[in-house]
């Protein structure tokens, strides 16, 4: 009975609460969309691939099948891998994968490594995940073709683990010396 009671003091001081107020209306705008998605649409498509031209599903680069996934391209220091393996760089950038098809990741991943170049960030993340191992197989082969891509390692604890890809992108010499003048 008292569990009755308390139900109805609740009630009660609810619609206490709430009495004088009105229901908001809501404004309606339709827009015209018959041209502009198929415009926009065009765009994405031709940028997306420009940026994963690099990309090849049937090449497989030599990567080292003992340890964690690493890779140093030839004309780069070998004590990059050591570096990044250390944490030494962080991450200026972070791009996580989960949830993305092969075919959205390989845009993202080209519009990661456009956008870096662009910007002058040397170091990024790539967070592949781990899940069904399909992405954690694909983005190194990926990563190994571009002619961007200085090296990468597997990322310390800090910035995921086995789950991602530490990433060093090739500058040009004016976006190095202005990195080092900050």
């Amino acid at each position: 009975m008292s569990k009755h009671k308390d139900d109805d003091d609740d009630f009660s001081l609810f619609s206490a609460e709430f009495s004088g107020i009105k229901k908001l209306t809501q404004d309606s705008i339709l827009l015209s969309t018959k041209n502009t998605k198929k415009k926009q649409f065009n765009q994405v498509a031709i940028v997306a691939d420009l940026e994963t031209e690099h990309f090849s599903d049937g090449f497989e680069p030599l990567l080292a099948e003992q340890g964690p996934v690493r890779y140093c391209r030839d004309d780069a220091g070998k004590y990059l891998l050591k570096q990044l393996r250390r944490g030494d760089f962080s991450p200026e950038i972070i791009l996580d994968l989960h949830g993305l098809t092969q075919l959205e990741a390989k845009r993202e991943l080209g519009a990661l490594i456009a956008c870096c170049k662009k910007e002058g960030l040397y170091c990024c993340s790539v967070l592949h995940g781990i899940g069904t191992y399909v992405l954690k197989k694909q983005v190194p082969l990926w990563l190994a073709q571009h002619p961007n891509i200085l090296a990468f390692h597997q990322a310390p604890l800090e910035f995921g683990g086995r789950g991602a890809l530490l990433v060093l992108i090739e500058l040009e010499d004016w976006q190095i010396k202005r990195e080092f003048e900050k």
